[in-house]
């Protein structure tokens, strides 16, 4: 007896530290917040649950509204692409880590423009968000797009209306290339907006941008290829107009260090290169350190466990860029800080 008892906990251990093999009794999962990888957390949910594992309710409503939910204990874990610094994290009692980077990319409605073929610089495209440039054929445009024929179409700025890790690198990214929007605006996931339309979610804003002739947003990248609309190309710090894309934005994350990040802090804009995107980032979960309910803490985890395993096809499907085998390493070895009652949630697999 005392044989099966011990060959059963064995079973029992291996079925939680194997993120191929998930319980059939798997418990359901709920997350909410950026809409930059639902996409990507829609597929993989999709997939985990062919294999037996959690199923995952994921609710796209913005990195502000993850980050609130989580901080109410409303579900089981949050999800940004604004991450959350060393303080702020300790003052939630809270953990963040990165599952992907990706890239946010320009979006435009301009009859005969097509994709990649608009030009714009880091300071041009805040002058066109603060309003001081509002037609399309202005001078400053003209210039950079001599093999463009450019409208005298009105500019209609597109912009977020919820709390967005979206917005946050995007700002934070017109703050680093225009001291002007630095002063007025700021770098922010809410911000005051100096002119334009709201979208909620980033496929608000490209729900009104495909909608209005003359507009310009700012989506992730995911949603500028599935709306099929024209997306403008920007310069680099080394002075190239690089496709946006995973090799670009693989480029940009290339020179990282994430072992020196404290609470996996990490930007990642306006880096050197010639092929690097500008506006890349990580998107980030939150979970909480003290777990209430062991077995959801488990399952959070090991969702992400089996994700960061075979999740990297998807991501590079969906051009997000999926993180370095030796940041999955680390990370995992972070995840024993998540406890119940003193004793960690969950052992990571080995993979």
């Amino acid at each position: 007896m005392k044989k099966v008892l011990a060959l059963a906990f064995m079973m029992s251990l291996a079925a939680c530290s194997n993120p191929d093999k998930p319980a059939q009794s798997a418990a359901k999962i709920s997350g909410a917040g950026a809409t930059f990888p639902a996409p990507l957390y829609t597929a993989w949910a999709g997939q985990y649950k062919t294999t037996g594992g959690a199923e995952l309710n994921y609710q796209a409503i913005g990195s502000g509204g993850g980050i609130k939910q989580i901080e109410a204990n409303t579900v089981d874990f949050g999800a940004t692409d604004k991450p959350l610094k060393p303080e702020e994290l300790d003052k939630a009692g809270l953990y963040q880590f990165p599952t992907v980077m990706g890239g946010i990319v320009p979006i435009v409605n301009l009859t005969g423009v097509e994709p990649g073929k608009l030009k714009l610089t880091g300071a041009l495209l805040a002058d066109i968000f603060l309003g001081k440039v509002t037609k399309w054929n202005d001078a400053a445009i003209a210039a950079l797009n001599l093999d463009v024929k450019l409208p005298a179409t009105p500019i209609t700025v597109v912009h977020r209306s919820d709390g967005s890790g979206t917005s946050f690198l995007f700002t934070t990214y017109l703050s680093s290339q225009s001291p002007e929007w630095q002063s007025k605006v700021g770098g922010s996931d809410t911000v005051e907006w100096p002119v334009g339309l709201g979208g909620k979610g980033n496929d608000g804003v490209a729900a009104f941008v495909k909608q209005t002739e003359g507009s310009i947003g700012y989506v992730e990248y995911a949603y500028a290829k599935k709306t099929g609309g024209a997306y403008a190309v920007l310069r680099n710090k080394a002075g190239q107009f690089p496709a946006p894309g995973g090799a670009s934005f693989a480029a940009a994350a290339a020179s990282a260090d994430w072992t020196s990040a404290k609470g996996n802090y990490l930007l990642l804009l306006d880096q050197p290169g010639e092929g690097t995107w500008p506006i890349t980032g990580a998107t980030f979960i939150l979970i909480h350190k003290e777990q209430a309910d062991a077995g959801k803490g488990a399952a959070v985890l090991k969702f992400f466990d089996w994700a960061y395993a075979k999740g990297d096809g998807n991501a590079s499907e969906l051009d997000y860029v999926p993180m370095p085998e030796t940041v999955k390493s680390m990370v995992r070895g972070q995840w024993s800080a998540i406890v119940a009652k003193g004793k960690p949630v969950y052992q990571p697999s080995a993979s």
